[in-house]
């Protein structure tokens, strides 16, 4: 079986086996992880303390997780979502060996002008 699968096969089991569901706050929570709190996750700290109990390293985790974001992101990009220093994720890049060397940072939406998407006439 695949990683990919057995991933999707455990994230399918913890769906249908939610803790903190029976709660008069929280009989039809939409998150993934519920806390204690009507509409409201489970908070980082006790997720963070159940993950450690079994047997997940949450910084290793952390860390693998925002290397694989800087080889496919820019780092300027994944600093301003993760809240993390430009340099940092500059430095992890460099250490992974990311390809993303250059960056222009601005409003990328914008379409140079008189330039139309192929298959669309003017």
């Amino acid at each position: 079986m695949t990683a990919q699968r057995v991933g999707t096969a455990l994230l399918l089991e913890h769906i249908t086996n939610r803790g903190n569901m029976n709660t008069a706050t929280n009989p039809a929570s939409r998150w993934l992880f519920p806390g204690r709190r009507t509409g409201q996750p489970l908070g980082p700290n006790h997720l963070s303390a159940l993950l450690n109990k079994v047997g997940i390293p949450i910084a290793a985790a952390r860390g693998a997780a925002i290397r694989q974001q800087l080889l496919e992101l820019p780092a300027p990009v994944v600093a301003d979502a993760l809240g993390y220093h430009d340099k940092t994720t500059s430095r992890l890049r460099n250490e992974t060996g990311g390809t993303w060397s250059r960056y222009a940072p601005g409003d990328h939406a914008r379409s140079p002008t008189g330039w139309v998407p192929r298959g669309m006439s003017v």
